[in-house]
């Protein structure tokens, strides 16, 4: 078939609000894809309550074949009838599905339909107890039922394994990043450090992601008050927006911190912010390939991070960045003084970082290994 035409795939996603980093690989990928060889529509189910649902607004700015499948609520049934004729109208050869509830949904309509599932598992990121004890269990059932499964860090397809999935199935693709999009431009700094109210002077360590209990940025803030009775210059950046908002700013204020550490909120863009850093670093218990390290290594950002899933597939040790354990506040303060006080070497690995999402982990890369694989589960049906 795909000599015949290109794959027709039809990616599917459940999210709420402005989502995470799965977006950046689903739309990115979209928007990358070769014509010749796969023609994508993105498909979102939309809660019709959300009313800070983003996606849709990226996907324009994307110009990508893009649909929303609206839904009543969380279990509207009348989603299945909708997807359905999507795929009839479309003629998809591929499901491909990215979370618990598409991954059930793509196993269930290629039984009805015809239509290949494929499913790329990002992780079980989620901290609530129905997802814990529900979602994520009964989600790991229905992957060991798949025939192609795509997981984004070793640590995820040996979880998949562990409960059934057939490891000849399953290929490993690391998250990925265009590097042409993400460039450091040394005149840029000084007018974004600027804009954030920063010194010259003034050492700024950054971070990313979504203000929820798996990044652990209590521990971060810990373990910068400990640094900062040392250095007055440091400054810390924390850039994203989520549940535990209220609780880290007031842990900032209960640290006396509050005029040395920014919460910036949600931003589409995070160029400007890494702009502003001298050093940028994951303090997550848990991750699939966290984008956001990928963009800093694109962004020649000093990186330290913790193990957590992917992450030292990402960055090794010494080669390009710091990796160090989990949940270990006395790393963290220990990781951060010796890159402090050692930029010529942070330098060096943040060279080497970037060669490296030039090459192996560029979305080109990634792209043309995907395209491969929807190519294979058609002919291989």
């Amino acid at each position: 078939m795909a000599s015949q035409r290109p794959v027709r795939v039809l990616e599917m996603r459940s999210v709420r609000g402005t989502g995470g980093g799965p977006e950046k690989t689903i739309l990115m990928g979209a928007a990358m894809a070769d014509p010749a060889r796969v023609q994508v529509t993105v498909c979102y189910l939309r809660d019709r309550r959300d009313d800070i649902f983003a996606i849709d607004q990226r996907a324009a700015h994307g110009k990508l074949d893009y649909v929303e499948v609206l839904e009543r609520h969380s279990f509207d049934r009348r989603v299945w009838g909708q997807l359905k004729e999507l795929i009839a109208e479309r003629k998809i050869d591929v499901l491909h599905a990215h979370d618990y509830k598409t991954d059930l949904l793509a196993w269930q309509l290629s039984r009805a339909t015809g239509a290949r599932a494929l499913a790329t598992v990002h992780g079980w990121t989620g901290h609530s107890a129905r997802e814990r004890r529900l979602y994520y269990p009964a989600d790991k059932w229905v992957l060991a039922r798949y025939r192609r499964l795509i997981a984004v860090s070793s640590e995820i397809a040996g979880e998949l394994v562990k409960h059934g999935a057939d490891s000849a199935r399953i290929t490993t693709i690391l998250n990925a990043i265009d590097p042409s999009k993400f460039r450091r431009d040394r005149a840029r700094v000084a007018p974004e450090r600027a804009a954030l109210g920063l010194a010259a002077d003034d050492i700024v360590i950054g971070s990313v992601g979504r203000l929820e209990p798996q990044k652990r940025f209590d521990l971060l803030l810990d373990a910068f008050a400990a640094l900062r009775v040392n250095n007055s210059r440091l400054r810390l950046m924390i850039v994203g927006d989520g549940s535990l908002k209220a609780s880290l700013e007031k842990q900032r204020d209960d640290l006396a911190l509050t005029k040395s550490v920014i919460f910036t909120g949600h931003v589409t863009d995070v160029i400007p912010a890494h702009h502003a850093m001298n050093l940028f670093v994951q303090s997550s218990d848990y991750e699939g390939t966290p984008n956001s390290v990928l963009e800093a290594m694109a962004m020649e950002t000093p990186v330290i991070a913790t193990e957590a899933g992917g992450t030292a597939e990402l960055v090794h040790d010494g080669v390009h960045g710091r990796i160090i354990p989990v949940g270990n506040t006395g790393a963290l303060i220990s990781s951060i003084t010796a890159a402090l006080q050692a930029p010529d070497e942070m330098r060096r690995l943040a060279d080497a970082a970037r060669r490296r999402v030039e090459g192996e982990l560029s979305f080109e890369s990634r792209c043309r290994r995907l395209e491969d694989i929807y190519e294979e589960v058609v002919r291989d049906a």
